[in-house]
């Protein structure tokens, strides 16, 4: 995929991946403690897997209340205030999401 210079994304992405429905955000906090925005739809319709980011900090949890997997990156970029840079690499096949991989590159 090429980007184009000035292109604009959804603030929220919803779509399926063989047969993973997945949701990406940029705020959406994680289990326990979701962005209020986001809340009633994550609780209403939960996604097999949540993605979502902000915070910079590595997260991959389980939401005990609905089963989701949420995954929060980290941050990959150079500026910040991370010491590591992070990233998540992992596989979905079928129904499964396999494995999962942190990936750390030095700042």
């Amino acid at each position: 995929m090429t980007l184009r210079p000035g292109a604009t994304f959804e603030l929220d992405l919803h779509f399926m991946c063989e047969q993973v429905a997945v949701y990406i955000t940029h705020i959406g906090g994680y289990p326990g403690r979701y962005n209020q925005r986001i809340r009633a739809s994550i609780y209403a319709n939960p996604p097999t897997l949540f993605i979502t980011g902000h915070s910079h900090i590595l997260k991959v949890m389980r939401c005990k209340k609905t089963g989701l997997l949420h995954m929060n990156p980290g941050a990959i970029g150079r500026h910040g205030f991370h010491k590591v840079r992070t990233m998540l690499r992992f596989e979905i096949d079928g129904s499964n999401i396999k494995n999962l991989e942190v990936i750390e590159l030095k700042r």
